[in-house]
């Protein structure tokens, strides 16, 4: 469904079209929403597949892309993380992977964050003291790294370990992530009993001290459930027009953790319609676990089911348990999703409270539904680079947060307004370019520049430039001895003026900009780190990876390459006579 501009409104599916459009032109009988779609429809556009799976996929992707307005629309939808034991090395590495799966290897997973794999990889590395060094880095060694002197590595890399006994550690750790952690604790008790009576207690020991890892993992998982193997738990709560959405992970028994979603929907939304919505834009993208454990019914179940069991390759079972263990955990997911909401909504209301008090602060029309904060961060002009976060009624947003690289070589070292003045420029050449009918919601209505009067000026004149007058901008220097509390607000045309030391509205200012400082300041670090690591050979088109190693490990350093003459070169293993007199050429050049 489209309005007068031809922008989406509203993407559906129907296994009868006619009676399906039909419906939406009877006169009554709608709720407020739908009356409103349809009120806004000006045309409508029509779609047909060969397979109502095709259907629901088409629909799925379409809302994704397109962010229809009265439609479910899942916003947050990050990868998740696994645990990789690589395949490609005499001795595997096991490490944090998201994204694709294109590394040879076994994958563990879903994890619900970053955080529940780091917890687990450490623990795992206690208890199988398995690497999570880069290859590279493992084939540099000559002596034992800090994780095995803290005792979380076997030192394979200097020989301290066999590769037969490695092996094994790596088989023992994928047990367990399969879920055979309790055969696993036998055997290394068995082990320790047979230490203990040769009286080898230093080795008992070190068993005794894996025993008790392996608890620990198994005690910071929470629940682990006896009767479900692999399941993905969806636990639905609406309330006041809002929704949240709890899901846990449960592979090998053990529980993965969970990850809470808030999908935008319509007051008058039904739970069968925001779960169906959720299950196909959440697993556009994911494989669905074998079983998938609901809080509630979704109409075009058996729709659901085929399309995820085609994905995944095999049967997904979709499940509304009524009694059991798998009744008791939704019971658990579902006041873990009314917890999290009636959490959110309360932090969304002092939100609220806290944009409409500045608002009344910077004399706004409306409270600012998009703030933009900007700010530079450089060593006397080194180094530069420009950030923006962006926050608003849900808090930061950092999906948004962009990062500028500062390029204008005309600019002398240090010249803040004009760095401020590129930044603003680029984002708003790009924005303009983007929507230029400035419709859309990336359009921010408050501008918070880090400093005072200049930068106010630049960023004014930048605005003029650009036909953008109708934004408002506040500029935020620190004030008297640079101190917190002590903040002075710049508006064009108007007298600098502060806020009481204890007002909300200071600290939420001082927040938003101690956010896009500290945003700046990381990005800084990262490119001046960047540069410190940085080699010439890294200029030297067709020189990759593997040759800079090989060339490294030859002379040992860059600059021992830089002064080889050609048939030194030209022996270096994977480095041909071409490449060789096309590395020599490039010093000879510089310098």
């Amino acid at each position: 469904m489209l309005d007068e501009k031809a922008r989406v409104l509203y993407v559906g599916k129907a296994r009868n079209l006619k009676v399906r459009v039909s419906n939406y032109s009877r006169p009554g009988g709608h709720s407020a929403r739908i009356e409103r779609m349809i009120s806004e429809t000006a045309s409508m556009m029509f779609l047909t597949t060969n397979t109502e799976t095709e259907a629901l996929l088409l629909e799925q992707n379409l809302i994704k892309q397109l962010k229809p307005v009265y439609n479910v629309l899942l916003r947050d939808d990050k990868s998740f993380p696994n645990i990789l034991v690589t395949g490609t090395h005499a001795f595997p590495q096991i490490k944090k992977h998201r994204g694709a799966k294109k590394e040879k290897g076994d994958y563990y997973g879903p994890f619900a964050s970053a955080g529940a794999v780091n917890r687990t990889l450490s623990q795992l590395q206690r208890v199988f003291l398995l690497r999570n060094c880069s290859d590279a880095m493992f084939d540099s060694r000559t002596r034992p790294c800090l994780q095995y002197q803290i005792k979380r590595c076997s030192g394979p890399c200097v020989g301290k370990i066999s590769e037969k006994d490695y092996a094994a550690s790596v088989k023992d750790a994928e047990r367990f992530l399969s879920g055979k952690s309790t055969e696993i604790q036998e055997t290394l008790a068995k082990d320790m009993a047979e230490a203990a009576a040769i009286m080898e207690f230093e080795r008992a020991a070190a068993l005794r001290d894996r025993i008790r890892a392996l608890t620990q993992v198994q005690t910071t998982q929470g629940i682990n459930p006896r009767t479900v193997s692999e399941a993905d738990m969806v636990a639905l709560h609406l309330e006041s027009g809002q929704a949240c959405v709890q899901v846990f992970f449960i592979r090998a028994n053990q529980n993965w953790g969970n990850r809470d979603f808030y999908p935008r929907v319509s007051g008058d939304m039904t739970h069968q319609e925001v779960l169906e919505a959720f299950l196909g834009q959440f697993y556009a993208t994911k494989d669905p676990a074998r079983q998938i454990i609901l809080s509630h019914d979704i109409e075009n179940s058996d729709l659901m089911q085929n399309m995820l069991s085609e994905k995944l390759g095999r049967k997904v079972d979709l499940i509304v348990p009524q009694k059991g263990e798998k009744r008791d955990l939704l019971i658990a997911a579902t006041r873990n999703a009314k917890e999290s909401l009636l959490r959110k909504m309360a932090e969304s209301a002092t939100q609220g409270k806290l944009l409409r008090g500045l608002a009344e602060a910077f004399d706004l029309s409306n409270p600012p539904k998009r703030i933009e904060v900007y700010d530079n961060s450089h060593i006397q002009g080194a180094f530069a680079v420009g950030a923006m976060i962006v926050s608003g009624p849900e808090g930061f947003q950092k999906k948004s947060y962009r990062k500028f690289n500062i390029q204008g070589d005309s600019l002398s070292p240090g010249d803040d307004f004009g760095m401020m003045k590129e930044v603003l420029s680029r984002r708003f050449k790009r924005l303009i370019k983007e929507d230029p009918d400035r419709q859309g919601e990336q359009w921010p209505d408050l501008l918070l520049i880090d400093g005072g009067a200049g930068q106010v000026s630049a960023v004014a004149e930048t605005m003029h430039e650009f036909g953008v007058e109708h934004i408002a901008m506040v500029g935020v220097a620190k004030g008297v001895d640079r101190d917190h509390g002590k903040e002075e607000f710049h508006v064009s045309g108007k007298r600098p003026f502060a806020l009481q030391r204890n007002d909300p509205v200071l600290y939420f200012v001082q927040r938003l900009r101690d956010e896009a400082h500290r945003f700046a300041i990381g990005m800084h670090r990262a490119k001046r780190a960047k540069s410190v690591l940085a080699s010439p050979l890294d200029e030297i088109d067709g020189v990759g990876a593997s040759r800079k190693r090989a060339l490294l490990a030859h002379f040992g350093s860059a600059k021992a390459v830089s002064r080889a003459n050609l048939a030194d070169l030209k022996a270096v293993d994977g480095v041909s006579a071409a490449m060789a007199e096309k590395i020599y050429h490039f010093f000879q050049e510089k310098g």
